[in-house]
C-alpha cells in the first residue's frame, strides 16, 4: 500500500494542509499515522465530513 504525505492528501481533497493535519490527528482518517513528525496517510483514505457542515 501507498501512503501520501499531508500536502498531497490536501490537494487530492482540496482542502488545507492544516485541515487534513487536524483529521488525522482527531483520528478521522483510517489508517493515518505518524513518524516523527510526519503524517502518513493511505492513498485510499475517505475524506472525513465536516462536523459543523449545515443540514437540508
Amino acid at each position: 500500500m501507498d501512503y501520501y504525505s499531508v500536502s498531497q492528501m490536501a490537494d487530492k481533497w482540496g482542502i488545507s494542509e492544516r485541515s487534513v493535519r487536524n483529521y488525522c490527528a482527531n483520528g478521522r482518517v483510517q489508517g493515518a499515522f505518524l513518524t516523527g513528525k510526519t503524517w502518513n496517510i493511505p492513498e485510499n483514505a475517505v475524506k472525513p465530513e465536516r462536523k459543523n457542515k449545515k443540514g437540508n
